[in-house]
Parts: C-alpha cells; structure tokens; sequence
C-alpha cells in the first residue's frame, strides 16, 4: 500500500511540474533517488513481515530420543503340593485329627484307685481303661504321654495292640512314689505316633505314708 502511495505521489508531482508557469521553472524531481527509496521501503516492508511470521510460528519441539528399556526378567510361577501324613490303613485321613479318646469314670482305674496309699519309695503300677473314641486305629507308636502335676518318675508301657474306633484297651505307666509323705497326683493322655497328644486326661492319686 506504501509503495503505491509513493509512485501516484511521483506522478502528481511530475504533473505539477508540467502545468506550472514559466516563470519559475520547478527542479527537476531526482527519479532514481525516489526510486531508491520506494525499493527500500518495500524491502523494508517485506523483512518486517518476515519477522512477523517468524515470531508467530511455534517452535518445532525436539523429537524426544528412544530410551533404551531394561528387559524384565521372565516371571517364574511355582507350584508347590503338600502332601497330607496318613495312618496307615486310612487313607486320605490326616495323622492327628481323626485321634480321640476318653473313658468310663465308673472302669477307668484297672488298679490303684484314686486316694492308694503307697509307701515311700515303693513302686507300683498304674493301669486305666482307655476307649478309642477317633476314627483312626491306634498301633505302633501310640502310647501314654505325660500331662501335668507330678510326674512321679512315669514311664509307660507299650502299646501291643491295635486298637479299632470304637474298641478299649488298658494302657499302663511304671511309677515310683517319692520318699516325702504327702498326697500325689499325675496327669497323663494318649498320643499318636507323632507325639501329639489327644484325648480326655487320666490321673492316678496316691497318699504316700
């Protein structure tokens, strides 16, 4: 638009000059120093537009760089199957939770009832009526374990039988009374041939005098 302004300047001004008086005659207008000056205008112009454009395109974000990402190790799944312990002749029943016992208070003392008196440093043999009340036979391995109270030097005898659900059997322990008068009492159970005690407790009471 400058440029245009500039050249219909020129020639108004060349008119001028032709209809003019005599008299004074005008200068002669410099044609190439307009010329110049309307060329670096519309240089002038165009590197302002340039810019322009320039500042308003965004800059290009850089491409980011591939990243080199560690290998996973591979994921392994084990699978572990615990196998249940069995008594024999029972398969598929765990060891320990089919075992139970208990007993007839009226039968349980075969000997040495309750309230025995024993001399000091005698020893005598304690025998109870025990009832399977599981539903694992007891063979080798079950045997009488100690309980609590005193245990007055017990040692149990062997189970040599087996015993069915539902069947008795009497079960004894080897003990000693101590030298001390007094009144003595020892609790023992039944235990599987893992050692794990179950059952009702039997005790055995003696009066050392």
């Amino acid at each position: 638009m400058k440029t245009r302004n500039i050249v219909i300047a020129i020639l108004l001004l060349t008119l001028l000059a032709a209809c003019g008086p005599q008299e004074t005659p005008m200068p002669t207008p410099d044609i190439g120093a307009i010329q110049t000056a309307a060329a670096q205008t519309v240089v002038a112009e165009i590197l302002a537009t340039q810019s322009a454009e320039a500042a308003l395109t965004p800059l290009a974000s850089p491409t980011p760089q591939p990243t080199d990402t560690p290998a996973q190790p591979p994921t392994v799944t084990v699978t572990m199957t615990v196998g249940a312990l069995t008594t024999p002749g029972l398969v598929g029943t765990p060891l320990g939770l089919c075992d139970d016992a208990s007993y007839n208070l009226a039968t349980v003392d075969v000997t040495i009832p309750d309230g025995t008196v024993i001399a000091p440093g005698a020893e005598f043999l304690k025998t109870w009526k025990i009832r399977n009340t599981g539903s694992c036979s007891w063979g080798a391995g079950y045997t009488v374990v100690f309980g609590y109270g005193e245990r007055l030097s017990g040692q149990p005898a062997a189970l040599t039988t087996t015993v069915t659900p539902g069947q008795e059997v009497d079960v004894s322990v080897q003990f000693k009374a101590p030298t001390t008068v007094g009144e003595y009492k020892s609790w023992w159970r039944m235990a599987n041939a893992r050692g794990s005690a179950f059952g009702q407790f039997f005790s055995v009471w003696i009066i050392v005098r």
